[in-house]
């Protein structure tokens, strides 16, 4: 006997759609960050358009094809870029805040698509920022990284961002420890453990942040240091 093709979902009722929406809250931002190419707050109108384009996802998603975030992404990324062509302006640019703030639940693929628009990001016509950038790509490449291997790099879960932002701030408040790194190159893993209580394993595997972090936080990097803020909120230790 044939099968019937595939049924469309019933809608989502109005509780699991608040949830969903309460859930993916930081997600729906960050993607709206990303299309719009500058930091999206819940006051903003692209807020508004990702935030139906989302319902619009989660009432049209056939979970056989696509999980909700990976459809939620084109969907925002098609409503906001008619939002800005009926504007008839071209986007606001800068790097996407979820480059160094990441988020423990996104998927790999949300992940190279941040990494992509911050790439693009240093192809356009926002000069200040594309300098930013390149100046501290050079930076990082005489430490043997670039700017763009801290996706790999970055945490994620909020407990090891926080003790990321503390082993940042313990670097930065300790003149020695930092012209330490200055000097050589490398992260002082030993003395910063010591100083932050930071365990040796954590700071090997998230060095390249931490070295990047107290670069872009300590030069003269405005328009980066603006999205790592958070770090220096963090307790000192």
């Amino acid at each position: 006997m044939k099968t019937d093709a595939a049924r469309p979902q019933p809608p989502l009722g109005e509780e699991e759609l608040e949830r969903l929406i309460a859930e993916n809250e930081q997600f729906i931002l960050r993607a709206a960050s990303a299309v719009s190419r500058r930091y999206i707050t819940k006051g903003d109108d692209e807020w508004s358009i990702a935030l139906l384009a989302f319902t619009e996802a989660a009432q049209s998603l056939d979970p056989e094809k696509s999980s909700l975030r990976h459809f939620a992404q084109v969907v925002i990324r098609r409503r906001l870029t008619d939002y800005f062509r009926k504007q008839g302006r071209g986007q606001e640019l800068s790097v996407d805040p979820a480059v160094f703030e990441s988020d423990p639940s996104e998927e790999t693929e949300d992940l190279a698509l941040r990494m992509a628009v911050a790439k693009q990001t240093a192809r356009t016509e926002d000069r200040t920022l594309k300098e930013e950038i390149e100046a501290a790509n050079q930076e990082f490449g005489s430490m043997g990284f670039s700017f763009f291997d801290l996706a790999d790099c970055s945490p994620r879960a909020a407990k090891t961002k926080e003790s990321c932002a503390r082993a940042v701030n313990a670097l930065l408040d300790t003149p020695v420890l930092y012209e330490t790194l200055r000097h050589s190159g490398q992260l002082p893993v030993k003395a910063l453990e010591e100083k932050s209580g930071v365990p040796r394993k954590l700071l090997d595997r998230h060095r390249k942040y931490i070295i990047a972090a107290a670069v872009i936080l300590s030069g003269d990097y405005p328009g980066l240091a603006e999205y790592m803020r958070f770090i220096r909120k963090e307790p000192h230790s």
